[in-house]
Protein backbone atom coordinates (compact mmCIF):
# COMPACT_ATOMS: atom_id res chain seq x y z
CA UNK A 1 0.00 0.00 0.00
CA UNK A 2 2.01 3.34 -1.22
CA UNK A 3 1.00 6.83 -0.47
CA UNK A 4 -0.71 6.85 -3.94
CA UNK A 5 -3.43 3.79 -3.32
CA UNK A 6 -3.97 5.03 0.04
CA UNK A 7 -4.65 8.44 -1.00
CA UNK A 8 -6.85 7.38 -3.99
CA UNK A 9 -8.69 5.16 -1.58
CA UNK A 10 -9.72 7.96 0.87
CA UNK A 11 -10.82 9.72 -2.33
CA UNK A 12 -13.30 7.24 -2.85
CA UNK A 13 -14.35 6.71 0.64
CA UNK A 14 -15.15 10.03 1.50
CA UNK A 15 -16.44 10.70 -2.12
CA UNK A 16 -19.17 7.88 -1.91
CA UNK A 17 -20.00 9.04 1.88
CA UNK A 18 -20.63 12.33 0.63
CA UNK A 19 -22.77 11.34 -2.18
CA UNK A 20 -24.68 8.91 -0.48
CA UNK A 21 -25.73 11.39 2.20
CA UNK A 22 -26.88 13.94 -0.68
CA UNK A 23 -29.10 11.68 -2.26
CA UNK A 24 -30.00 9.21 0.92
CA UNK A 25 -29.27 10.26 4.26
CA UNK A 26 -29.53 13.95 4.15
CA UNK A 27 -33.63 13.57 3.13
CA UNK A 28 -34.04 11.50 6.39
CA UNK A 29 -32.08 13.08 8.95
CA UNK A 30 -33.77 14.59 11.42
CA UNK A 31 -31.29 16.59 13.44
CA UNK A 32 -29.27 19.46 12.01
CA UNK A 33 -25.86 18.19 13.38
CA UNK A 34 -23.87 15.36 10.83
CA UNK A 35 -22.97 13.07 12.02
CA UNK A 36 -19.10 12.90 12.35
CA UNK A 37 -18.08 10.49 9.75
CA UNK A 38 -20.39 12.20 7.11
CA UNK A 39 -18.97 16.10 8.32
CA UNK A 40 -15.26 14.47 8.39
CA UNK A 41 -16.03 13.29 4.53
CA UNK A 42 -17.62 15.91 3.69
CA UNK A 43 -14.84 18.32 4.56
CA UNK A 44 -11.97 16.31 4.09
CA UNK A 45 -12.91 15.02 0.18
CA UNK A 46 -12.64 18.35 -1.95
CA UNK A 47 -9.48 18.79 -0.43
CA UNK A 48 -7.92 15.10 -1.01
CA UNK A 49 -9.62 15.44 -4.41
CA UNK A 50 -7.60 18.42 -5.25
CA UNK A 51 -4.36 16.53 -3.74
CA UNK A 52 -5.27 13.25 -5.93
CA UNK A 53 -5.73 15.57 -8.86
CA UNK A 54 -2.61 17.67 -8.42
CA UNK A 55 0.29 14.81 -7.48
CA UNK A 56 -1.16 12.64 -10.42
CA UNK A 57 -1.53 14.69 -13.40
CA UNK A 58 0.72 17.59 -12.42
CA UNK A 59 3.26 17.81 -9.98
CA UNK A 60 4.61 15.15 -7.62
CA UNK A 61 7.35 15.90 -4.93
CA UNK A 62 9.88 12.91 -5.31
CA UNK A 63 13.24 12.23 -2.69
CA UNK A 64 16.32 11.24 -3.77
CA UNK A 65 17.33 8.38 -1.44
CA UNK A 66 21.02 7.95 -2.86
CA UNK A 67 23.93 9.50 -4.87
CA UNK A 68 23.27 7.57 -7.92
CA UNK A 69 22.73 10.99 -9.61
CA UNK A 70 25.37 12.62 -8.35
CA UNK A 71 26.73 15.86 -8.91
CA UNK A 72 23.49 16.32 -10.57
CA UNK A 73 21.14 15.24 -7.73
CA UNK A 74 22.43 14.91 -4.44
CA UNK A 75 20.98 12.35 -2.15
CA UNK A 76 18.54 13.87 0.43
CA UNK A 77 17.60 16.47 -2.81
CA UNK A 78 13.74 16.76 -2.99
CA UNK A 79 12.87 17.18 -6.77
CA UNK A 80 9.50 18.34 -8.35
CA UNK A 81 8.32 15.86 -11.14
CA UNK A 82 6.12 17.17 -13.90
CA UNK A 83 3.82 14.63 -14.41
CA UNK A 84 2.03 15.63 -17.30
CA UNK A 85 5.67 15.88 -19.10
CA UNK A 86 5.05 12.09 -21.07
CA UNK A 87 1.24 11.57 -20.69
CA UNK A 88 -1.36 12.01 -18.94
CA UNK A 89 -2.11 8.80 -16.67
CA UNK A 90 -4.99 7.25 -14.13
CA UNK A 91 -3.46 6.88 -10.71
CA UNK A 92 -2.56 3.43 -9.11
CA UNK A 93 -3.48 1.41 -12.98
CA UNK A 94 -1.27 3.97 -14.35
CA UNK A 95 -2.70 4.13 -18.18
CA UNK A 96 -1.95 6.61 -20.20
CA UNK A 97 -5.24 8.32 -21.42
CA UNK A 98 -3.41 11.71 -23.57
CA UNK A 99 -0.11 11.84 -25.36
CA UNK A 100 1.17 15.03 -24.19
CA UNK A 101 4.89 15.12 -24.86
CA UNK A 102 7.53 12.01 -24.75
CA UNK A 103 10.93 11.67 -23.39
CA UNK A 104 14.21 13.46 -24.79
CA UNK A 105 17.57 11.61 -24.34
CA UNK A 106 19.40 13.47 -21.48
CA UNK A 107 16.28 13.73 -19.14
CA UNK A 108 15.73 13.08 -15.51
CA UNK A 109 13.31 10.59 -14.97
CA UNK A 110 11.41 8.97 -12.54
CA UNK A 111 10.09 5.54 -13.14
CA UNK A 112 8.48 2.68 -11.86
CA UNK A 113 11.49 0.30 -11.29
CA UNK A 114 10.66 -2.59 -13.44
CA UNK A 115 11.69 -5.95 -10.94
CA UNK A 116 9.40 -4.59 -8.42
CA UNK A 117 6.92 -1.26 -9.71
CA UNK A 118 6.07 -0.75 -6.09
CA UNK A 119 9.41 1.11 -5.81
CA UNK A 120 9.89 4.43 -7.48
CA UNK A 121 13.31 5.11 -9.03
CA UNK A 122 15.13 8.17 -10.82
CA UNK A 123 17.88 8.21 -13.03
CA UNK A 124 18.89 9.70 -16.19
CA UNK A 125 17.73 8.98 -19.70
CA UNK A 126 20.48 7.91 -21.87
CA UNK A 127 19.20 5.30 -24.76
CA UNK A 128 16.23 5.79 -26.91
CA UNK A 129 14.18 2.72 -28.90
CA UNK A 130 15.85 1.77 -31.32
CA UNK A 131 19.50 2.90 -30.18
CA UNK A 132 22.86 0.78 -29.83
CA UNK A 133 25.04 1.57 -26.99
CA UNK A 134 28.05 -0.02 -25.50
CA UNK A 135 29.93 1.19 -22.04
CA UNK A 136 33.58 0.89 -22.67
CA UNK A 137 36.25 1.83 -20.11
CA UNK A 138 33.96 4.15 -18.66
CA UNK A 139 32.85 5.83 -21.70
CA UNK A 140 29.27 5.47 -23.65
CA UNK A 141 28.91 5.42 -27.17
CA UNK A 142 25.63 5.61 -29.17
CA UNK A 143 25.06 4.22 -32.17
CA UNK A 144 28.63 4.03 -32.89
CA UNK A 145 29.45 7.52 -31.63
CA UNK A 146 31.84 8.27 -28.75
CA UNK A 147 30.41 10.80 -26.20
CA UNK A 148 32.91 12.69 -25.45
CA UNK A 149 34.15 13.76 -21.31
CA UNK A 150 35.79 16.48 -20.52
CA UNK A 151 37.25 16.56 -17.25
CA UNK A 152 36.81 19.35 -14.83
CA UNK A 153 38.81 18.34 -11.55
CA UNK A 154 38.46 15.89 -8.82
CA UNK A 155 36.24 15.98 -6.42
CA UNK A 156 33.96 13.39 -3.77
CA UNK A 157 31.55 11.00 -3.77
CA UNK A 158 29.53 12.24 -0.37
CA UNK A 159 27.16 9.35 -0.04
CA UNK A 160 29.28 6.43 1.39
CA UNK A 161 30.09 6.67 5.20
CA UNK A 162 33.27 7.21 4.23
CA UNK A 163 33.13 10.14 1.03
CA UNK A 164 35.50 8.54 -1.70
CA UNK A 165 37.85 10.43 -4.36
CA UNK A 166 35.91 10.79 -7.54
CA UNK A 167 36.85 12.44 -11.13
CA UNK A 168 34.55 14.96 -12.55
CA UNK A 169 33.48 15.35 -16.00
CA UNK A 170 31.52 16.39 -18.33
CA UNK A 171 29.70 14.49 -20.35
CA UNK A 172 28.41 16.02 -23.98
CA UNK A 173 25.04 13.38 -24.53
CA UNK A 174 24.87 14.16 -27.98
CA UNK A 175 24.18 18.02 -27.45
CA UNK A 176 23.01 17.47 -23.60
CA UNK A 177 26.30 18.37 -21.48
CA UNK A 178 25.95 17.08 -17.97
CA UNK A 179 28.82 16.14 -15.20
CA UNK A 180 29.28 12.86 -13.93
CA UNK A 181 31.62 10.97 -11.74
CA UNK A 182 33.77 8.55 -12.32
CA UNK A 183 35.73 5.96 -9.85
CA UNK A 184 38.98 5.31 -11.35
CA UNK A 185 39.55 2.64 -8.52
CA UNK A 186 36.79 0.85 -9.27
CA UNK A 187 37.47 -2.19 -12.15
CA UNK A 188 35.57 -1.50 -15.61
CA UNK A 189 33.31 -4.65 -15.16
CA UNK A 190 30.43 -3.07 -15.90
CA UNK A 191 31.11 -3.01 -19.59
CA UNK A 192 29.09 -4.01 -22.10
CA UNK A 193 28.59 -3.79 -26.25
CA UNK A 194 25.90 -3.19 -28.74
CA UNK A 195 23.35 -3.37 -26.89
CA UNK A 196 19.96 -2.60 -28.90
CA UNK A 197 17.43 -0.88 -26.98
CA UNK A 198 14.05 -2.04 -27.74
CA UNK A 199 10.79 -0.84 -29.09
CA UNK A 200 8.86 1.45 -26.23
CA UNK A 201 11.69 0.37 -23.61
CA UNK A 202 14.54 3.21 -22.57
CA UNK A 203 18.08 2.60 -20.73
CA UNK A 204 18.67 4.87 -17.85
CA UNK A 205 21.89 5.80 -16.03
CA UNK A 206 23.01 7.53 -12.86
CA UNK A 207 25.35 10.35 -13.10
CA UNK A 208 27.60 8.69 -10.78
CA UNK A 209 28.93 5.79 -12.94
CA UNK A 210 30.45 3.74 -10.83
CA UNK A 211 27.81 3.93 -7.55
CA UNK A 212 24.14 3.12 -9.15
CA UNK A 213 22.07 0.63 -9.68
CA UNK A 214 20.80 1.13 -13.30
CA UNK A 215 19.66 -0.53 -16.43
CA UNK A 216 23.45 -2.00 -16.36
CA UNK A 217 21.97 -4.43 -14.35
CA UNK A 218 18.27 -4.35 -14.13
CA UNK A 219 17.91 -3.86 -17.89
CA UNK A 220 15.42 -1.12 -19.81
CA UNK A 221 12.15 0.55 -18.49
CA UNK A 222 9.45 0.53 -20.70
CA UNK A 223 7.22 3.29 -21.68
CA UNK A 224 4.43 2.52 -19.10
CA UNK A 225 6.43 2.39 -16.21
CA UNK A 226 7.47 6.12 -17.00
CA UNK A 227 6.08 8.54 -14.10
CA UNK A 228 7.13 11.85 -15.13
CA UNK A 229 10.08 14.30 -16.06
CA UNK A 230 12.09 15.93 -12.74
CA UNK A 231 13.01 19.38 -13.32
CA UNK A 232 13.64 21.13 -10.40
CA UNK A 233 15.26 21.18 -6.43
CA UNK A 234 12.88 22.59 -3.74
CA UNK A 235 14.73 21.49 -0.92
CA UNK A 236 18.29 20.04 0.20
CA UNK A 237 18.29 18.40 3.11
CA UNK A 238 22.22 17.16 3.87
CA UNK A 239 21.16 14.41 6.81
CA UNK A 240 25.06 13.74 7.84
CA UNK A 241 25.14 17.11 8.69
CA UNK A 242 22.07 17.88 9.57
CA UNK A 243 21.65 21.13 7.78
CA UNK A 244 20.20 22.53 4.62
CA UNK A 245 22.28 22.87 1.00
CA UNK A 246 21.43 26.15 0.46
CA UNK A 247 23.36 26.48 -2.43
CA UNK A 248 21.48 23.65 -3.93
CA UNK A 249 18.43 25.19 -3.39
CA UNK A 250 15.82 26.06 -6.38
CA UNK A 251 18.30 24.62 -8.52
CA UNK A 252 16.94 23.74 -12.39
Amino acid sequence: MNFETILTGLVFISGMITLMDSVYFKKRRVSAKLPLIIDYARSFFPVLLVVLLIRSFLIQPFRVPTGSLEPTVLPGDFIAVNQYAYGLRLPIVHTKILSVGEPKRGDIVVFHYPPDPSITYVKRLIGMPGDTLSYIDKVLYINGKLIPQTLIGNNVDIEPAMPLPVLEKEENLLGIKHRIFIRESRANSRDFYNLKVPKDHYFMMGDNRDDSLDSREWGFVPEKNLIGKAFFTWLSWDSDKHRFRWDHLGKL
